[in-house]
């Protein structure tokens, strides 16, 4: 079977990291998670306080950051490294959430990471997921998933997410989170979230996790034949 790109996009809360984890996993591809890069990115920018308005302050942030994926083989798991340290607990936060979509926005930062994650994708073998990635990142890729869900139901996932993770967020403000993102994520001038034309829609409102993953899996299948 011949090796193919696998481009996951959709809106916050409809797992689509958990899936495109699964995916890869079952494949054995490697899982590329384009909006934890965004988050180390937001996460340094908190850290060196920079000016999110000004431009020379964002590429001097930038060229001071370096984003990488390692495999845990003792946990089974991908985490994300920023300039050397294991940051997979601090991107998750709701204060690196609350500001995500607004360095996400900004044309710099979009530069540098579709640049990075194209490199990454080179050989295929991959699945991403993200925003842009079957539209910027990978628009030529062999099989392109667009994922959605009911607010209610998104909020219900992260707020679940968020508390496995130490951090008690009343419901009514993880809603208003997911709605600010995606109202920042549609709208953007930067790559905004949207359906690609030759993306295939999938609605995990009342999916079981196993039946999204199965569903994924049997047209990546198709595709590789």
């Amino acid at each position: 079977m011949k090796k193919i790109i696998i481009a996951i996009d959709g809106f916050s809360g409809c797992g689509k990291s958990t899936t495109a984890k699964a995916v890869a996993r079952a494949l054995d591809y490697t899982y590329l998670d384009s909006g934890a890069m965004y988050r180390a990115a937001t996460l340094h920018f908190l850290n060196n306080f920079t000016n999110l308005t000004n431009p020379k302050q964002i590429q001097k942030s930038l060229s001071g950051m370096d984003v990488s994926f390692h495999y845990n083989e003792q946990e089974g798991i991908q985490q994300v490294f920023l300039n050397g340290l294991n940051v997979e607990e601090e991107i998750r936060s709701m204060a690196v959430s609350d500001q995500v979509s607004e360095v996400s926005k900004i044309g710099e930062v979009r530069k540098a990471m579709v640049e990075k994650q194209q490199k990454m994708g080179k050989h295929k073998g991959v699945v991403m997921d993200g925003r842009d990635i079957g539209t910027v990142v990978f628009p030529n890729a062999e099989l392109k998933v667009f994922m959605t869900a009911d607010l209610d139901i998104r909020a219900v996932r992260r707020q679940k997410e968020l508390l496995e993770k130490g951090e008690m967020i009343e419901l009514e403000k993880v809603k208003k989170n997911l709605e600010h993102r995606d109202k920042m994520d549609t709208g953007r001038k930067e790559s905004p979230l949207k359906k690609a034309d030759d993306a295939v829609e999938l609605d995990t409102s009342y999916l079981q996790f196993d039946e999204q993953v199965s569903r994924i899996l049997e047209l990546a299948r198709q595709r590789m034949n």
